[in-house]
């Protein structure tokens, strides 16, 4: 059984305009698309899938994000990572001349195949690196099926008799 799970072909083309759109948004004084005001996301993390044979493996870059302030919830197959980067030097009362990293609300939601084991999933984060473990069930785990030579085993059709040469 093959198992596959999709992606969003076109999601790095939409992350680079809504990115063109809040650098000339910005500059021209107008609001910043998802600037966390409105309540839009303001930022997505960077997101690898991997797949190996008993299960998943979902990495995300959340650096700057505790483990208390991140959210994983799996449902009908999708995956999602939600949670919250605040602004570095937000409580201090220095000035900030320049900020270039996101801060504000996050969500990535991941189309996984619906069958897998949804109670075993695990998550951990260290070093700002967000790690799932989505496990597959072991009955959907492919296997090695041998083939014989000779016709001596021969495999017929259903409702068929095999017939020996004659």
């Amino acid at each position: 059984m093959t198992v596959t799970t999709s992606w969003d072909l076109f999601e790095d083309l939409r992350a680079a305009q809504d990115a063109m759109l809040r650098l000339t948004a910005g500059r021209n004084g107008r609001p910043v698309p998802g600037d966390g005001a409105s309540g839009d996301t303001a930022w997505a993390p960077a997101v690898d899938i991997g797949e190996r044979r008993d299960a998943y493996l979902v990495t995300a870059e959340i650096p700057g994000v505790s483990a208390d302030d991140v959210e994983v919830t799996f449902d009908d197959g999708l995956l999602t990572i939600q949670g919250e980067r605040n602004r570095a030097g937000e409580a201090s009362a220095e000035q900030v001349h320049r900020s270039e990293r996101p801060h504000g609300r996050f969500r990535r939601s991941i189309m996984l195949p619906s069958h897998v084991d949804a109670d075993k999933i695990e998550a951990s984060a260290q070093d700002g690196v967000l790690k799932i473990l989505v496990p597959k069930p072991r009955e959907t785990r492919g296997k090695r099926i041998q083939v014989r030579g000779g016709d001596r085993h021969a495999v017929t059709a259903p409702g068929k008799a095999a017939s020996n040469g004659s």
